[in-house]
């Protein structure tokens, strides 16, 4: 089981119902995907921050989230890369048998523009898919 997380309060909401679907807490899997820094970020030009070091960060704030939530045991992981291939190549490598990840119910122009990460995450998919909304 993978629940893909942008750390905002919704994505940590597919916790619990992805839980129902596991006997073991060790079987469910938590991702995070940075987008790669561009040759333009600041902390890029100024050598303030690396992918290492924001990778590290993340890491370490999803680790101390999910016990927050109580989630002791989840295995997890802060990818850099494009949101929907990481997640997508995560659930091949582990061998996941379903993704639970919310939608934020982007609609117009915002989801043209940004591009929905849920429905890339279906259409590539090597395994269901749940939705939530």
């Amino acid at each position: 089981m993978l629940v893909p997380t942008d750390f905002s309060d919704i994505s940590f909401t597919a916790l619990a119902p992805a839980l129902e679907f596991v006997e073991d807490i060790s079987h469910l899997h938590v991702i995070h995907v940075l987008l790669p820094l561009s040759a333009v970020d600041p902390g890029t030009i100024w050598k303030t921050v690396t992918s290492e070091s924001r990778q590290n960060n993340a890491q370490s704030f999803l680790k101390n989230k999910l016990s927050e939530l109580g989630y002791v045991g989840v295995q997890h992981q802060v990818s850099i890369g494009t949101p929907s291939h990481e997640i997508v190549d995560y659930a091949k490598e582990k061998g996941i048998e379903l993704i639970v990840m919310p939608t934020h119910g982007h609609t117009g122009v915002k989801r043209v523009l940004m591009g929905s990460v849920a429905e890339q995450v279906v259409r590539l998919s090597p395994c269901p898919v749940l939705l939530l909304r």
